[in-house]
């Protein structure tokens, strides 16, 4: 159930991204995680107009940026919250990046990631306390 519009089915980070792992897990998950903005990044952000997101292949690392959301207010650096290879993107998202604002925890996901190490994730609990959520 959702802690005040923040899942508590997944992992976030302080940099307001979320992950397809469960609170808790410590182990690397062995397929493709999916990975988005949360609802707070979305609401600060307004009408998102852009996405430049890391390439299909590419190599991403906790904690260090691999791409960004631009809106019509400013441009804001996406920070992943595990490090690993990019399987896939979101290409509905891309041509759409309004669906990024209307539904952050669904459709509006931005890429799928096979994780090879975990960065810090906090619980949604933890993510809601730390941002008034």
């Amino acid at each position: 159930m959702p802690l005040n519009n923040i899942p508590a089915d997944r992992s976030y980070t302080d940099e307001h991204e979320w992950i397809m792992i469960s609170p808790g897990q410590t182990s690397v998950p062995t397929s493709p995680v999916r990975v988005g903005i949360t609802s707070v990044a979305a609401a600060a952000l307004g009408e998102l107009v852009f996405l430049d997101l890391p390439e299909v292949g590419s190599e991403i690392e906790a904690g260090r940026t691999c791409g960004e959301v631009e809106s019509t207010k400013t441009v804001s650096d996406l920070y992943p919250p595990v490090s690993g290879e990019v399987t896939s993107l979101n290409q509905a998202a891309i041509d759409d990046p309004s669906l990024v604002t209307q539904d952050p925890y669904g459709s509006g996901w931005l890429f799928e990631v096979q994780p090879t190490q975990l960065g810090t994730l906090l619980t949604a609990q933890e993510y809601a306390e730390k941002n008034g959520a």
